[in-house]
């Protein structure tokens, strides 16, 4: 992004848009579960039904009705820590249309017969905070984004090698030289497409939400299987990992305060304007209190990995632009995540001071080529909300899903069985395989992806 568009956009004293009529105020967005669970025996009555925490019922997908892969898929409700179950999930069949560019400028889009459609299936998961909208906007609109974003590469992605110009024009004969020398594969195509639909969608919920006077944002791990590999998409603090009988491999990577704390610090660095005098971007072990001053203490800033010291100044009493630690590490004392879509109007308590200029909806991507892999009956990848992940260890889970599978081969409907599984296991009953009793108060939800046979021969078109 340029300094002029992020002056624009985020700082005082930017560029206000033009006047004109008010938009008429949207009606709120509507609280709902994901459709793929209508049916399941469980209504909007069930949270009202099931204060305490034992008590809280878990949801899959009705018998008979199949979702992509036939992954399975559970979800549980918070222990009364919101009115309503904030997660989100979506799934489905992606249908990318390919684009004919003829002697005309205008580029017309033609739909092509279904076999030569390129096909792919698309899994995601939206944890919202401040509010279920975000993350129900997110679950209506992201696979529509992504959709648009692929069909405008799709030529570039179905050729040998991606070409300069997606219209096949030569303007210089070097081009697939310059191309090739670049590693630019199809891969990077999709992977391109995915970051700019989470760009898309995020600026879809900043206007809906500004319509309806809603508030709110939301974390999205996603997974697109295409073309015989799967990418898997995050922003935010859910959690995906691939588990083989003899391997446990993330998939993705957690995005919190701290472990962005450069990026963050570096952006208050640039721009000290958006800390408003408020806070001091330096991180230090701890808060710092008045007996503090003049005392050389640990420090370090946003170009530190390691540590070094420093003679505490006034300045540095003001509250951390990052404080705490682990899971209660808090941007501007407010935010637990660093990337995710929406809270466009989010604002520290009793301030102006915005957190949008600190957040990314921009996903790091994961590409796992399961064509290459050497499959067996019980790969899986499993995807969850940061509530499983609070409680259960990627080993644990693992263990869980090699101890359910290889006995439930002939139970069509295992896998989601497997994912209610995980859930009970976060529910405060003791465990003999991890040997602990955990509770998560979270939502939770859980899709559990089945690799073998449907990821063989998943070329696509």
């Amino acid at each position: 992004m340029s300094a002029g568009w992020f002056r624009r956009r985020f700082l005082p004293g930017g560029l206000l848009p033009a006047p004109g009529t008010p938009r008429p105020r949207a009606s709120p967005v509507p609280y709902r579960r994901p459709r793929f669970l209508r049916g399941s025996g469980s209504g909007p009555g069930t949270a009202d039904a099931s204060r305490r925490p034992d008590a809280r019922p878990v949801r899959s997908p009705a018998r008979g009705r199949s979702l992509p892969w036939n992954a399975g898929y559970a979800e549980i409700i918070n222990a009364e820590k919101s009115e309503f179950n904030e997660d989100q999930a979506a799934c489905g069949k992606l249908c990318i249309r390919r684009c004919e560019f003829g002697a005309e400028e205008d580029q017309e889009w033609v739909t092509l017969c279904p076999e030569e459609f390129l096909m792919g299936h698309y899994w995601a998961l939206f944890d919202g905070h401040g509010g279920p909208a975000a993350a129900i906007l997110a679950a209506n609109t992201l696979h529509s984004c992504l959709r648009r974003q692929l069909e405008a590469v799709v030529e570039g992605m179905v050729a040998t090698q991606p070409p300069m110009h997606l219209s096949g024009r030569c303007i210089c004969p070097s081009d697939p030289q310059f191309v090739e020398e670049k590693g630019i594969r199809a891969e990077d195509l999709v992977i391109g497409a995915l970051e700019s639909a989470f760009q898309e969608c995020d600026e879809v919920i900043g206007r809906e939400l500004e319509a309806s006077g809603q508030v709110g944002g939301c974390t999205a791990l996603v997974a697109v299987s295409l073309q015989g590999k799967l990418y898997v998409a995050n922003a935010g603090d859910s959690r995906a990992i691939l588990v083989r009988r003899d391997e446990v491999r993330p998939l993705s990577s957690e995005f919190t305060p701290e472990t962005e704390r450069q990026r963050i610090q570096q952006l208050a660095f640039v721009y000290p304007e958006l800390l408003a005098g408020e806070f001091t971007r330096l991180e230090f072990p701890r808060r710092l209190k008045g007996d503090d001053l003049g005392q050389k203490v640990l420090f370090r800033d946003h170009h530190m990995t390691g540590w070094s010291y420093k003679c505490v100044e006034k300045s540095d009493l003001k509250y951390p632009l990052i404080h705490g630690q682990g899971r209660q590490a808090r941007l501007l004392g407010t935010l637990a995540v660093s990337r995710g879509l929406g809270d466009h109007q989010l604002r520290v308590l009793d301030t102006d001071i915005q957190l949008k200029p600190f957040l990314l909806s921009v996903p790091q991507v994961t590409v796992l080529d399961v064509d290459q892999l050497e499959l067996q009956e019980e790969d899986v990848v499993v995807m969850a909300t940061d509530g499983l992940w609070d409680v259960l260890s990627n080993e644990q889970v693992a263990r869980l899903v090699r101890s359910f599978l290889p006995g439930n081969r002939e139970d069509p409907h295992r896998f989601s069985e497997l994912a209610q599984m995980l859930i009970h296991s976060t529910q405060g009953k003791d465990d003999s395989l991890t040997g602990e009793r955990q509770v998560s108060y979270d939502d939770v939800s859980v899709f559990v992806i089945p690799l073998h046979s449907q990821g063989q021969g998943s070329s696509g078109h």
